[in-house]
C-alpha cells in the first residue's frame, strides 16, 4: 500500500534522478517509507535498484530530487551525517576486519557512531571497553544469535556468519532505517533463509524501518511489508508483494515472462 498524501513517512524520495554519462540510471523516483515498515526494492539488473540505495545513503548524490528522513534534507549531507541522523546499512560485499573477533567489531562501531576513544587504539586492541559499551555489544550480538561466536576471529566464520557481523554493525548504532543490500549474496539456500528470519525478526523486536535491495525473490516475499519494483530507472509497480508480482508490467520487465 502507497502512502496517502497525510500519512507520515519517515524517509520521502522525491522525483529523484541520478545520470552517468548522459543515461538516467534513476530517473525521476518516488517513493515513502512509514516508521516500523519494510520495503522491498526488486528489479532487474539494471534496473537502477542500487544507484537509488546509494543516493538515499550518501554515496552518490543525484542531480534532481529530493530525499528527506523525518522531514529534514539530506541532500548535500554527507554518508557518516545520515548515519548520525539514523541510517544503518549492510553492503553487498562484506566489508569486515578478518584479524578481529566478532566482539570487538562492534566494539569499534560504537565507538565510530558515538565518537568516542580513539579508532587506532581500538583497532590496536589498546582501549579495554567500558560497561556500557560490553553491555551494549552483548544486547545486539543476543539480537542477531552472535552470542556464541562473539570471541571468534572473522576469519573462522563462514559467509552466513559474517554477514550477521554485518547486520549487527548496522544494528550497534541503533538505525531508525535499516538499508540491507543484498544480504543473500553468495549464501545458500539454508543461509538465506535464517538470515531473512533474523532480518524480520530483528526489524519487528526494534521498530525500526528497512529498505531491503535483493534478488532472492523467496526472501523478499518472507521479509517487506510492501515492494516497489524498478526497470529502467523507473518505478514500474508498487505495492504488496504478491499483487506487484502479478503485475503484467512486472512479469514482463522483472522475470522476462509476456502475456
Amino acid at each position: 500500500m502507497a502512502l496517502t498524501a497525510n500519512a507520515e513517512a519517515l524517509l520521502r524520495v522525491s522525483e529523484v534522478t541520478k545520470t552517468f554519462g548522459g543515461v538516467a540510471a534513476v530517473d525521476g523516483v518516488s517513493f515513502s517509507v512509514r516508521p516500523g515498515e519494510s520495503v522491498g526494492l526488486v528489479g532487474p539488473n539494471g534496473a537502477g535498484k542500487t544507484t537509488l540505495f546509494n543516493c538515499v545513503c550518501g554515496q552518490l548524490r543525484p542531480e534532481r530530487g529530493t530525499i528527506e528522513l523525518n522531514g529534514r534534507s539530506l541532500n548535500g549531507m554527507a554518508t557518516f551525517e545520515r548515519a548520525r541522523l539514523g541510517i544503518g546499512r549492510t553492503y553487498q560485499r562484506v566489508e569486515v576486519f578478518s584479524d578481529m573477533n566478532v566482539r570487538d567489531h562492534l566494539i569499534v562501531s560504537v565507538r565510530a557512531r558515538w565518537r568516542q576513544g580513539r579508532l587506532w587504539r581500538d583497532l590496536c586492541n589498546l582501549s579495554k571497553p567500558t560497561a556500557d559499551e560490553r553491555e551494549r555489544v552483548d544486547a545486539v550480538l543476543d539480537l542477531v544469535g552472535l552470542s556464541d561466536r562473539a570471541d571468534t576471529s572473522v576469519s573462522a566464520l563462514g559467509l552466513g556468519s559474517c554477514r550477521l557481523v554485518e547486520l549487527a554493525r548496522a544494528l550497534i548504532a541503533e538505525p531508525v532505517l535499516l538499508m540491507a543490500d543484498e544480504p543473500s549474496s553468495g549464501l545458500d539456500v539454508h543461509e538465506t533463509r535464517e538470515l531473512g528470519a533474523v532480518l524480520r525478526q530483528v526489524q519487528r523486536d526494534q521498530g525500526m524501518a528497512m529498505i531491503l535491495v535483493e534478488h532472492d525473490l523467496e526472501m523478499v516475499a518472507e521479509v517487506v511489508d510492501r515492494t516497489v519494483v524498478m526497470n529502467l530507472g523507473q518505478v514500474v509497480a508498487e505495492g504488496h508483494f504478491d499483487t506487484v508480482m502479478a503485475d503484467p508490467i512486472v512479469r514482463s520487465a522483472y522475470l522476462g515472462l509476456h502475456e
